[in-house]
C-alpha cells in the first residue's frame, strides 16, 4: 500500500447533513423558491452524484426549461455560502479519520481525497479536519463525469503515481464504493448518517465506525 484516497463529504466530517443540506435551503430562500428539501428527501437526492447534478434533475419540476445553466448559477450561490459555513462554524471531524489519516502519513504513505464535490467546498472542508497535513485533492468538474464513474479515482491514481493494487479508498456511498471499484482500488465502507441504507456489495470491508478501522486493515486488504 502506498496511498489512501478519501471521499470528502460523509468521510472527513458529517457535512451533508451539518452543511450541504442547510446550504441548498439556504440557496433555495434567496433564490425566491418555496422549495425546501427535509432531511428524508435529502437522502434520496444523494442517490445522485454532484450538486449541480441534483439541481438538474429538479429543473423541469419547477418550470425551468435550461436546467443545465440553472443548476451551475445556483450551485456557484450554494456553494458561496457553504465555504461561509464552513469558515464560519463548527465543523466535527469524523470520528477515527484524523487518526487514521496521521497514521498512514506516519508510515510514509500518501494521502488524497477524492470528491464530486466543487473543488473550493472541498479544499475548505480538508483545511477545517486535516489543517496543513499534506493532502492532494482532486474534485468537481476536474473529470467529465461524476461518481460512480471511476474518472476520478483513476485520475487521483495518475498523479499520485501509483498504481491501483497500491491504493485503498474510503467512501460513505455506493456510488462512491463503485467508482473506487471501477478503477480497480479495495474500498472501505463506512456509511454515514445519511447513507446506512446503500448496498455496499463492491465494498472489500464495510465498518460503521472508523475508529475501528488501522493501517493494519488497510494493507490487510491487499493481500
Amino acid at each position: 500500500m502506498q496511498a489512501l484516497i478519501l471521499d470528502c463529504d460523509g468521510v472527513l466530517a458529517d457535512t451533508e447533513r451539518e452543511l450541504h443540506l442547510p446550504a441548498f435551503n439556504e440557496a433555495f430562500a434567496e433564490a425566491g423558491l418555496a422549495l425546501r428539501w427535509s432531511e428524508a428527501e435529502y437522502e434520496e437526492r444523494l442517490k445522485t452524484a454532484g450538486g449541480k447534478e441534483r439541481l438538474a434533475e429538479i429543473a423541469p419540476s419547477l418550470g425551468i426549461e435550461d436546467a443545465v445553466a440553472w443548476a451551475a448559477e445556483l450551485h456557484t450561490r450554494k456553494t458561496a455560502i457553504f465555504k461561509r459555513r464552513v469558515a464560519s462554524g463548527d465543523l466535527a471531524p469524523r470520528p477515527g479519520i484524523v487518526s487514521l489519516v496521521d497514521e498512514v502519513l506516519a508510515a510514509g504513505m500518501r494521502i488524497a481525497v477524492a470528491s464530486t464535490s466543487a473543488e473550493e467546498s472541498v479544499r475548505g472542508v480538508v483545511r477545517r479536519v486535516l489543517g496543513d497535513r499534506p493532502v492532494l485533492v482532486f474534485a468537481g468538474d476536474v473529470v467529465p463525469a461524476k461518481k460512480p464513474d471511476p474518472g476520478i479515482y483513476l485520475l487521483a491514481l495518475r498523479e499520485l503515481g501509483v498504481d491501483a493494487a497500491e491504493a485503498v479508498a474510503i467512501e460513505d456511498t455506493r456510488n462512491g464504493v463503485l467508482a473506487a471499484a471501477g478503477a480497480g482500488i479495495a474500498c472501505v465502507a463506512a456509511p454515514s448518517s445519511f447513507t446506512h441504507g446503500d448496498d455496499f456489495t463492491e465494498a472489500a470491508l464495510v465498518v460503521a465506525d472508523l475508529r475501528d478501522v488501522t493501517l493494519a486493515d488497510l494493507e490487510g486488504l491487499r493481500t
